[in-house]
């Protein structure tokens, strides 16, 4: 496997041992209680937590609605509605990474470089599976008035079980890399 594949999104087991130095010196545990953990950090922490459980409502959402927990219409209502958000706000937080925070913070520790080329590219993965994520909800609220209208949603629950994994990586291994490098240099970041 070459180097690149062992970094795709969908086949890392977590990041490289080599851009994971600053984490090993601030673990997850000290995080809050550091003098440079900044409301903006928790801000930013706790958007992370939100795309987590949007991820785990809709995919509960899907089931409750597979296992006739739940009617079709408010099921796809809510579907639509809460599939829409997570979409959107996940595209402006990786803009905004993109195009504010990670110049800031890239060069403040040369050894985690590659680490933020790594992180672009889960960006550019996910774009391609936000979009699947967006065709295949769509497929599911097409389906919810045809003949097996379980059919879309049980692709679509396939979709968020891989979507939520490839989501869940990316988000620790930017977290294990960008926190450890704020509480470490404190850089000015609004």
């Amino acid at each position: 496997m070459t180097d690149d594949e062992n970094r795709a999104l969908e086949r890392r087991e977590g990041l490289p041992d080599a851009l994971r130095v600053l984490v090993a010196e601030l673990p997850r545990g000290t995080w809050e209680a550091h003098p440079n953990f900044s409301p903006l950090t928790r801000f930013w922490l706790e958007r992370h937590l939100m795309f987590r459980d949007l991820l785990a409502r809709l995919q509960g959402d899907t089931r409750a609605f597979l296992d006739d927990r739940a009617e079709a219409r408010d099921y796809g209502r809510q579907t639509a509605r809460l599939a829409q958000f997570l979409l959107q706000e996940l595209h402006g937080h990786h803009s905004i990474e993109d195009h504010h925070y990670f110049p800031v913070l890239q060069g403040l520790d040369p050894r985690l470089e590659k680490g933020f080329v790594l992180l672009d590219a889960d960006h550019h993965a996910l774009d391609g599976h936000m979009n699947d994520l967006a065709r295949d909800t769509n497929a599911m609220l097409e389906g919810l008035s045809g003949s097996d209208p379980k059919e879309g949603a049980g692709r679509l629950d396939t979709h968020l079980s891989q979507f939520g994994a490839f989501i869940d990586r990316h988000l620790t291994d930017e977290e294990d890399l960008v926190v450890p490098v704020i509480l470490n240099y404190a850089p000015e970041i609004h």
